[in-house]
């Protein structure tokens, strides 16, 4: 069985968590892991409906995503979390329940201008007209990690290169075999 460990991926919304996390899943699957993946915004529809986005709101979506990935992980799998999980005590919980040996922190950072320019959806520019309350990186804080295993820059790197570094970081800690299996 598979060594169980999990991806943690935190940044501002619109950095490219989820992008890379459904880049990084068939990586992980090719090389023989059983994946999960627990994107935030589904956990949010899921798992953590009714729930705001006050700092207490917030931290019980991480606790509860850090649960789930806690349980899959001593099961063997390889989980990939994508949540803005904006506070550092939330994110140092989260490895706690999970074991640190297990949790690797990946740090998707992207400048402010950059993630204004990327929004589609007009969340930024609505967050500093102040129409939207609470949101990560405008009006509520985000502590980016001080010290996280890996750091990938969706500004200036391919999404590939920014897997490219997180396998390289997986396979260091030997959760990863060195060759990948062939399609059956």
């Amino acid at each position: 069985m598979n060594q169980g460990f999990t991806v943690w991926l935190t940044g501002l919304s619109g950095a490219g968590k989820s992008t890379i996390a459904e880049r990084l899943a068939p990586e992980l699957a090719a090389r023989g892991c059983s994946v999960e993946v627990l994107d935030g915004d589904e956990v949010r529809t899921h798992l953590s409906k009714g729930l705001g986005f006050s700092r207490d709101d917030r931290d019980i979506n991480i606790a509860r995503i850090s649960f789930v990935a806690s349980l899959l992980v001593k099961h063997g799998a390889a989980v990939i979390t994508a949540a803005i999980s904006p506070y550092t005590q939330a994110r140092a919980e989260a490895r706690g329940r999970i074991g640190s040996a297990r949790f690797v922190e990946v740090f998707v950072r992207c400048s402010l201008d950059e993630l204004v320019r990327r929004d589609v959806k007009g969340l930024y520019k609505k967050a500093m007209a102040g129409e939207l309350q609470h949101f990560t990186g405008v009006s509520d804080p985000y502590e980016a990690p001080e010290n996280p295993d890996v750091t990938v820059d969706s500004e200036i790197e391919s999404v590939e290169e920014s897997v490219g570094k997180i396998l390289v970081e997986i396979k260091r800690r030997g959760f990863l075999p060195s060759e990948i299996k062939a399609a059956l």
